[in-house]
């Protein structure tokens, strides 16, 4: 079962990291000021993880792969870890699409 894990920061900020059924996180949101603010982000991935366009692909300057995923004001929710391949960045965007919108959310 996927699953958004809500942490604090050592700097006292709130994120999320969505996590596959078998654990693998797939998606780590920018900091939050406030937990409300981290949930926000939450309800916002799980909207926008639907649309193809806000899905953005890019490259590391180590030519590694990664995406980001941007809300309708144009501003990053969550970026993806990097991938060796093209082909493991896409499957990274598909299982975000397939997983957060079912996902529990839990806190550490």
């Amino acid at each position: 079962m996927s699953k958004f894990v809500i942490s604090k920061r050592t700097n006292g900020e709130f994120q999320f990291n969505l996590k596959a059924g078998n654990g693998q996180v797939i998606l780590t949101s920018e900091g939050y000021s406030s937990k409300a603010n981290c949930e926000n982000g939450i309800e916002s991935v799980r909207k926008n993880s639907q649309d193809d366009t806000k899905f953005e692909k890019k490259t590391a300057s180590n030519g590694k792969f990664f995406f980001n995923l941007k809300a309708t004001n144009g501003q990053v929710i969550g970026s993806s870890q990097m991938y060796e391949a093209e082909a493991g960045r896409d499957n990274g965007i598909a299982s975000v699409k397939t997983n957060a919108p079912e996902a529990t959310v839990v806190e550490e």
